[in-house]
């Protein structure tokens, strides 16, 4: 097989696999990383955020709210806008894979707003061959989601929001794996999400507001890719919270700084294994079960107890400075621990707005940058305001 249609396969086996035993005797037995089904959700889709640090729960709304926060849309003050993100995807292991996204937004009233985004991930051409080397077919897997939201002012400060999600994931192209027959993902899921604004006076001669959010997004059922599979595996339910405080230094420049902190509602995977029964738990708790159940138990479930449970959240800091409201400089961090992905990135971007449009760009810088897959990506994204600004309720 060609290298390409090796990772669609490992891919493929992490989707079908009967235990999800990822527990490593690594580190003094810490890496224990969660795995989902189409991680793919979990991508940042948009410029802005990517550009800090993945942040983006409780910074000021805008089209690509669905992601972080669909609750931002009741405050978003455009009548109507669309936005297009476009990102190449781990180019130094694929060069054909991408992520496009589109979205659509339309305020309804003063109080309300509805939304919708078409998510898109192609892993790109995969050749596959036979033992001796002969091509036996190219396929082309992706995977996609629908959203659509409704969001409404609960109280003067604050918003609420549901979302519906439907998720549709081809990876194999029905090719059978593993001497076993696959069929495509399918799953549907949805989000709940409140977002609290307000201005504050906080600081001397300086107008200041402060927000928070929170967002709990994919609660849905789990995915397989074989029929006649009992097991199915997660898609990455999240829980995402966190704070921002904006500055108007004055009648031109604003400064904000935004804290997002995420944890996966999803089992820890146990550890297995003794000298008598290998498939024995002998630490942390099964993870065959329900979609309801695996959210609960996510919070005390770790091998390793508290301190693992510590390690399973990450962390997203990102500033941005606005000049006049035309032209944004953004940065940002990102923080996984070591034994649960190892995820550390700076990210830098730039954003321009003029007149009904807009364009975003982001660019990641891992801190370990050797053989990183995640090395030079970068996100390009588009803005267009349909409509004229809206007026804020009373």
């Amino acid at each position: 097989m060609k290298l390409k249609t090796l990772i669609l396969v490992a891919l493929v086996i992490a989707g079908l696999q009967s235990h999800g035993q990822n527990y490593n005797n690594l580190a003094g037995g810490n890496l224990n990383v969660i795995t989902t089904a189409v991680p793919f959700l979990t991508i940042a889709p948009d410029a802005r955020a990517g550009a800090m640090g993945d942040a983006g729960v409780s910074s000021s709304p805008d089209i690509y709210s669905m992601h972080w926060n669909p609750a931002k849309y009741a405050v978003f003050e455009k009548d109507m806008s669309v936005g297009l993100g476009y990102s190449p995807w781990l180019r130094n292991l694929v060069p054909d894979m991408n992520l496009a996204y589109l979205a659509f937004h339309k305020r309804i009233n003063d109080m309300s707003a509805v939304a919708a985004t078409l998510r898109y991930f192609s892993l790109g051409d995969i050749t596959f061959t036979d033992d001796e080397g002969g091509e036996i077919g190219t396929y082309s897997p992706n995977e996609w989601a629908i959203d659509a939201t409704y969001s409404r002012k609960l109280t003067e400060k604050l918003s609420g929001a549901v979302a519906g999600r439907f998720i549709y994931s081809n990876l194999t192209q029905g090719r059978t794996v593993q001497g076993a027959a696959t069929s495509a993902g399918i799953s549907v899921a949805a989000d709940v999400a409140v977002y609290w604004e307000d201005d504050v006076n906080w600081f001397k001669d300086i107008d200041a507001k402060f927000a928070w959010g929170v967002n709990i997004s994919n609660i849905g059922n789990k995915l397989g890719y074989n029929e006649t599979s009992i097991k199915k595996d997660f898609i990455p339910t999240n829980l995402r919270f966190g704070p921002t405080l904006t500055l108007e230094l004055d009648d031109y420049n604003s400064l904000a700084f935004s804290i997002d902190i995420n944890k996966l509602l999803v089992p820890t995977p146990p550890r297995y294994g003794d000298s008598l029964d290998p498939n024995k738990i002998t630490a942390g708790m099964s993870d065959d079960v329900s979609v309801v159940a695996g959210m609960i138990q996510s919070f005390y479930d770790a091998p390793d107890g508290f301190s693992e449970e510590m390690r399973e959240l990450s962390f997203a800091v990102g500033t941005e400075y606005w000049y006049n409201k035309v032209f944004a400089l953004r940065g940002g961090f990102f923080y996984e621990d070591k034994s649960k992905g190892n995820r550390k990135f700076f990210t830098l971007g730039a954003g321009l707005r003029y007149n009904v449009f807009g364009l975003d760009f982001s660019y990641l810088i891992p801190v370990d940058s050797r053989n990183n897959p995640l090395q030079n990506t970068i996100r390009f994204a588009l803005t267009f305001d349909l409509g004229s600004a809206s007026k804020k309720a009373d």
